[in-house]
């Protein structure tokens, strides 16, 4: 049955493997408690996710979360924080002061060049006394670089991060955190970061077209493809029609990017546009265009976003689907 999601679990544990710790992996990237695991008894110390819905899911995997991203508390995260070891991302006094009786840990977000959330170096000490008031437990500092999602950025995202973080942990320090945790990475940026103290990376377990464009990987890191098949084709156009679009392939671009998705075994291939359920597929010239019927293994361009669009993936191995994954945490936004 096409479309569907199909995990390569020799290539999903090479990519594990692979990665440089200490790492608190972002599993909002995957959000299936089985990869979690894999992650964890590969070394990781903890694990990261974006909302509490997510944190919920993983608690049952991990009892060290970090939910890197501004917490408003409310009655969920009281009793999450009462299940685990919780660290929460703040950036503002006012969702500080949300904290407060909450048995959380807290992590300042600091801008290191993204400009999305997150408070400057220089506004660090001033929010960190004001953590401190209110008898919160400060435990460092975190930054995504996300910068680093645009060709040729990913050193200086990363020396940005380096940047930001050194300071934070001479701040932090100076204030009385002995110990601080420098948070910090990104799949495009981890390789080049030196002083988080921990790296939350997401998209390296299954690599996607936008970390193929941006040299991140190769082919053969790619763990993760869409079986779809072809259901229409134009000779004349040297185009085919696939059964995948934007409801399972998502539909970001960035606007370097060289189309909507990639297929596998046609590195020349492009997919040029995407409707709800039809994704067209520009052809190279001269070889053979697919025939009708014909399966293709597509690679999204923001591999994410496809996992909060499906309910369970089938796993891979030796050429044969040997498991079916549940995507627990999707729609937990």
């Amino acid at each position: 049955m096409t479309p569907t999601v199909r995990i390569d679990l020799a290539r999903l544990d090479t990519n594990i493997a692979a990665q440089p710790g200490p790492l608190r992996p972002h599993v909002k990237t995957h959000k299936i408690p089985e990869i979690a695991r894999r992650q964890i008894a590969a070394g990781a110390h903890g694990l990261t996710v974006a909302t509490v819905g997510e944190a919920e899911v993983f608690a049952e995997v991990s009892d060290d979360i970090f939910i890197a991203y501004p917490v408003w508390a409310d009655k969920r995260l009281r009793a999450l924080a009462e299940r685990v070891r919780l660290s929460v991302g703040c950036d503002s006094l006012e969702a500080a002061e949300r904290l407060v009786g909450i048995p959380a840990g807290v992590l300042i977000e600091l801008d290191s060049g993204h400009h999305r959330s997150g408070v400057p170096v220089t506004a660090l000490e001033a929010l960190a006394r004001g953590v401190f008031d209110l008898g919160l437990d400060l435990r460092g500092a975190f930054t995504f670089p996300g910068h680093s999602y645009a060709p040729g950025a990913q050193a200086q995202a990363a020396r940005d991060e380096d940047q930001a973080l050194r300071a934070a942990g001479d701040i932090l320090r100076a204030r009385g955190v002995a110990d601080p945790v420098l948070s910090g990475g990104s799949t495009p940026s981890a390789r080049y970061s030196r002083v988080a103290t921990e790296r939350r990376p997401g998209v390296y377990v299954f690599n996607d077209a936008q970390q193929l464009e941006l040299g991140t990987c190769d082919w053969s890191g790619i763990a993760l493809t869409v079986a779809a098949r072809v259901v229409s084709r134009r000779e004349d156009r040297h185009q085919i029609i696939v059964d995948a679009g934007s409801k399972i392939l998502g539909s970001d671009r960035p606007a370097w990017a060289t189309g909507f998705g990639r297929i596998r075994g046609a590195s020349d291939a492009r997919i040029t546009a995407l409707s709800e359920h039809h994704g067209t597929v520009a052809w190279p010239a001269g070889e053979r265009l697919p025939a009708i019927g014909e399966e293709l293994a597509v690679v999204p361009n923001h591999v994410c976003l496809v996992l909060n669009l499906v309910d369970e993936v089938e796993v891979v191995s030796g050429g044969r689907v040997v498991d079916r994954w549940q995507v627990a945490a999707r729609g937990m936004n």
